[in-house]
């Protein structure tokens, strides 16, 4: 292994050992503060030493990569850890949820999340991709003090079983088609005597059938409402924010290498359509905050793939800004969740009438999330909807993008629901505890994030047009 290899590969090995430091920490004391303060400091130095210029782009020898696509999007996923670990020590005191495990958990995914990010071949990418879900396998059921925590565990298990299927087989399929497990080289749907390669177009198939569970789109969507109502708050913002973007940055790494994309064109159309059809009609009959927010989701993931169907026309930017947007909307979003969530109210809908007066900061962080969603200008949320849909027409998918606009217009009603619930209802609640330290901090960062990227994405626009072409 050269220095090279080394540099590249880095804060994959600051996470590891900061993954075993705190499990090791566990042994010699029971101080979890302890254990976050180690999680929040490796993730924020593997961010910091990503953003520097690695003498060599590429370790060949490890299937890793440092270009600057990997790296942003490295520093995107450390940050985001960060915030969930700081937003974690309140809200896991407050249910019990106690241990070394849980930081080290979160280091575990991240790290899946890098290699992911950093992958150069098929299997560099299968282990990457399969780190981060087993992370998040334990995340969701880490609640053990609550009845529902193991049933939410299975239902991300098995069907995330499944998934992992589905995408092992796929890449056995595309190494039989093209002989070697090279991104590049690997993932075309080579074409032969006018007809696509059958053994790469089943691999792709599968691949498509893995991603979509991935990034709950319909009808591979099951999972997801139960999982965003048991598991605990700040593991579904990283859950959303986080494997979500890790699944949008696998297939911009697959999409641009195929060889003729428009023969993915069916089943991505199927999958867009489908998925914001029933992501908006289902959140509008919801009375539960945290399932609207899943089903919000899945609507979410389906403006992502029309982005990504619109190609070199400006949808792979788009989808690489909402990614990000995302995934701080989703940090917003849950970060407020978990504030309100505190004193054991935030079930239903009912919960949050008049909580605008007595948690003023936690509630105004979740009506801009909301916005955001709802994609109301000055927010990164209407930005990155503005792409989307501009990226559509160009690229001559006008049935999607116009069903796209109508149903991102139907979802005002019910994000602003949950507004109009926070401060236009009377309270039946006193007045309450306010945010600690770490949270004030982390939902005030996710909210300048959020506005900024509303108000001048210009230079991240730029910034991902470079690095897609």
């Amino acid at each position: 292994m050269t220095t090279a290899d080394l540099w590249v590969a880095f804060p994959l090995i600051l996470l590891a050992v900061g993954a075993l430091l705190t499990l090791l920490l566990g042994a010699v004391t029971r101080d979890d503060t302890a254990a976050t303060i180690i999680g929040v400091a490796v993730t924020l130095g593997a961010a910091c030493w990503l953003l520097q210029t690695p003498p060599a782009p590429l370790a060949p020898t490890l299937g890793l990569s440092a270009a600057r696509l990997p790296r942003l999007f490295g520093v995107f996923f450390a940050l985001l850890a960060a915030g969930v670990l700081g937003l974690s020590s309140g809200y896991n005191r407050e249910r019990g949820i106690s241990g070394e495990e849980y930081p080290a958990t979160v280091l575990f995914a991240t790290f899946g999340m890098l290699a992911l990010a950093s992958a150069t071949n098929l299997l560099t990418l299968f282990l990457g991709l399969e780190a981060m879900s087993f992370g998040f396998y334990i995340l969701v059921a880490i609640d053990l003090k609550r009845a529902t925590s193991g049933e939410t565990g299975l239902k991300y298990l098995l069907p995330g079983a499944l998934s992992t299927a589905f995408l092992a087989f796929g890449i056995a399929l595309l190494y039989c088609a093209s002989g070697t497990l090279s991104l590049q080289e690997a993932v075309p749907l080579s074409v032969t005597s006018g007809r696509p390669d059958l053994i790469a177009l089943a691999g792709w198939g599968c691949l498509l059938a893995g991603i979509a569970f991935k990034l709950s789109l319909a009808p591979t969507h099951l999972w997801t409402p139960d999982v965003y109502q048991g598991a605990p708050a700040p593991v579904v913002a990283f859950l959303s924010g986080g494997s979500k973007a890790g699944a949008i940055l696998l297939l911009l790494m697959l999409l641009p290498a195929t060889a003729d994309a428009t023969l993915l064109r069916v089943p991505l159309w199927g999958l867009a359509l489908l998925s914001m059809l029933v992501g908006n009609l289902a959140a509008l009959r919801q009375n539960r905050v945290r399932r609207l927010m899943a089903y919000s989701s899945i609507a979410q993931m389906g403006y992502v793939v029309v982005a990504l169907l619109s190609g070199k026309s400006g949808g792979y930017q788009a989808a690489a800004f909402y990614a990000l947007a995302y995934g701080v909307i989703s940090l917003a979003a849950f970060g407020a969740i978990s504030v309100i969530e505190r004193e054991g109210v935030g079930e239903t809908l009912d919960d949050y009438r008049g909580l605008g007066r007595t948690k003023p900061f936690a509630s105004g962080v979740l009506a801009l999330a909301m916005f955001a969603l709802a994609g109301i200008p000055p927010t990164a949320g209407f930005t990155g909807k503005f792409l989307i849909f501009a990226s559509a027409v160009r690229s001559g998918e006008i049935v999607l993008a116009i069903v796209g606009i109508l149903l991102a217009a139907l979802s005002v009603f019910y994000y602003l629901r949950v507004v109009v619930t926070l401060y236009c209802k009377n309270s039946d609640t006193a007045e309450s505890s306010q945010p600690s330290i770490p949270e004030y901090l982390v939902l005030l960062i996710a909210s300048a994030a959020i506005i900024l990227f509303g108000l001048w994405p210009d230079s991240l626009i730029l910034l991902l047009s470079d690095l897609l072409q």
